[in-house]
């Protein structure tokens, strides 16, 4: 008798897990495929497999099923409340047991995926391969060739993002000098931060220049996807050569074109909270 009982309980929890799954496939439909993203995307693969798992369950039916006794006609005494298969009351718009218990099986379905940030790097730079990038106010603390000359910070809260950047797209660091100390002090932070470790990033793709021209003269060169800066200046001068370009400003300026982005950090631009 327990087995059967456990076996009609079983057939009531799918029978409502398929209730659910009608409403939940109407809502998730209702969404035009234009505007799907990964985590639909998601939730469609794990509705597709909730619909395969409960057809099969339906597929077979228990092999033994026990008579079901004659239920009791309702008296008008109950006009209203709803009664279980055993009898007992059931208040209209409480959820039983079982109720709570498909909802759960329902809700691990569709619990949002949390994307990694190699998934956000490639989003955000909408696959593009080949990256340029200053390093002073973007990746160092410093900001100026002057500041150089006495040292060189590597901004911790950026190098998780300039870490993961450098395993997906063929990065290039570069920077205005005023001598060849201060390049040495950049390669010695960059170094020390871990940046050439992950063998994403060399110290040949490491750029010195001694002008601001001499930096847009490298990009031009390199022709990346993207390009990252802080000069207002460079940003207008490149913005109909590069694909894309990342305006480094702590004031949240407007974007002067269509192809170029502003982030007041380059970790901010990938929805990462500057720590500093």
């Amino acid at each position: 008798m327990g087995n059967d009982s456990s076996k009609e309980e079983l057939v009531q929890l799918l029978k409502r897990f398929g209730a659910y799954l009608t409403v939940k496939m109407s809502n998730l439909f209702s969404i035009s495929f234009d505007n799907l993203n990964s985590r639909s995307l998601g939730a469609l693969a794990g509705l597709a497999i909730a619909i395969v798992f409960t057809w099969r369950l339906f597929r077979t039916p228990p092999r033994h099923q026990r008579r079901q006794p004659k239920r009791l006609a309702p008296t008008p005494s109950t006009s209203g409340v709803n009664t279980h298969s055993d009898g007992a009351p059931v208040s209209p718009g409480i959820c039983s047991s079982e109720d709570s218990r498909a909802q759960n099986v329902i809700d691990e379905f569709f619990q949002p995926v949390k994307p990694t940030l190699g998934q956000i790097v490639r989003q955000k730079l909408s696959e593009g391969r080949k990256v340029t990038c200053r390093l002073l106010g973007v990746i160092l603390e410093e900001s100026s060739p002057e500041e150089l000359q006495k040292q060189a910070t590597v901004r911790s809260s950026v190098l998780e993002v300039l870490l993961e950047i450098t395993k997906f797209c063929d990065i290039y660091l570069m920077e205005r000098i005023l001598d060849d100390e201060s390049g040495e002090k950049v390669l010695l932070a960059l170094e020390n931060a871990g940046v050439f470790t992950s063998g994403g990033l060399i110290k040949d793709k490491v750029l010195f220049c001694s002008t601001e021209n001499g930096r847009s003269s490298f990009v031009r060169q390199l022709e990346p996807d993207w390009h990252i800066d802080t000069n207002p200046e460079i940003i207008f001068q490149l913005a109909r050569f590069i694909k894309f370009q990342l305006h480094i400003s702590p004031n949240r300026s407007e974007c002067t074109a269509s192809n170029v982005f502003c982030s007041p950090t380059l970790e901010q631009f990938f929805g990462f909270p500057d720590r500093n």
